[in-house]
């Protein structure tokens, strides 16, 4: 199925860089040097495609929340830095296929750590959205509208490729197409246009006469 837009906005994690062991690992020792355990962490809060800050937020008290938040970046872009990220099936192939005015990522990490993951993988965008970018995070539209703006293309003509509900609810909220990815959650747990496994099920180029077109094989076609 072809898909009639403009440009192509990337969520970062488990969407574009492959994360969950990573930061599996990343947090398992930030909880544990606050006393906690992982299974502790995600029982009180919920903590898919929610900022860091927030999650520590809930987790700690107030005053020790800034250098909470420091420590667990500094680890993150270590990692980032030692090579411990991987991509996503299909995305280096689909990013290199993309010119530089036709997509975006739009995370709710820190930008230090986004610039980090994608920089050590080749896919630092000309346009990239953090949370330190904005005044509401997702599932509020704010990141994927300021996207948008930065990319000069209207809301309506763009697709947000996402994994996680709360990314997807973003997209819808902006009035975006939605593509998910069912790298972090199963099919049903998902609200999209088109759900599809990882990145290799999406290509684009553009066409001798300048319009952008994006193809995707998805054997479910596009979902309600």
């Amino acid at each position: 199925m072809r898909i009639p837009i403009d440009a192509l906005l990337f969520d970062s994690d488990d969407t574009l860089v492959s994360m969950r062991s990573v930061a599996r690992g990343v947090w398992t020792q930030w909880a544990e040097s606050y006393g906690m355990t992982l299974d502790e962490v995600t029982a009180q809060v919920p903590v898919h495609g929610r900022p860091a800050s927030a999650i520590i937020a809930d987790l700690l008290p107030a005053d020790q929340v800034a250098e909470a938040v420091r420590r667990l970046e500094d680890a993150e872009v270590a990692d980032a830095l030692a090579g411990d990220v991987t991509p996503v099936p299909g995305a280096a192939e689909l990013i290199a296929s993309l010119p530089a005015h036709r997509w975006a990522v739009v995370t709710s990490g820190a930008r230090r750590v986004a610039e980090a993951r994608l920089g050590h993988l080749g896919m630092l965008p000309e346009v990239l959205v953090t949370v330190d970018d904005i005044t509401h995070h997702k599932p509020h539209p704010e990141p994927f509208l300021l996207a948008a703006e930065r990319l000069g293309v209207a809301p309506s003509r763009c697709a947000v490729v996402e994994d996680s509900p709360v990314g997807l609810a973003a997209g819808r909220a902006a009035g975006m197409t939605t593509i998910a990815l069912t790298t972090t959650h199963a099919a049903e747990k998902l609200e999209a246009d088109v759900i599809v496994e990882d990145l290799t099920a999406i290509s684009a180029r553009v066409t001798l006469d300048g319009r952008f077109e994006v193809e995707i094989a998805c054997d479910g076609g596009p979902r309600p």
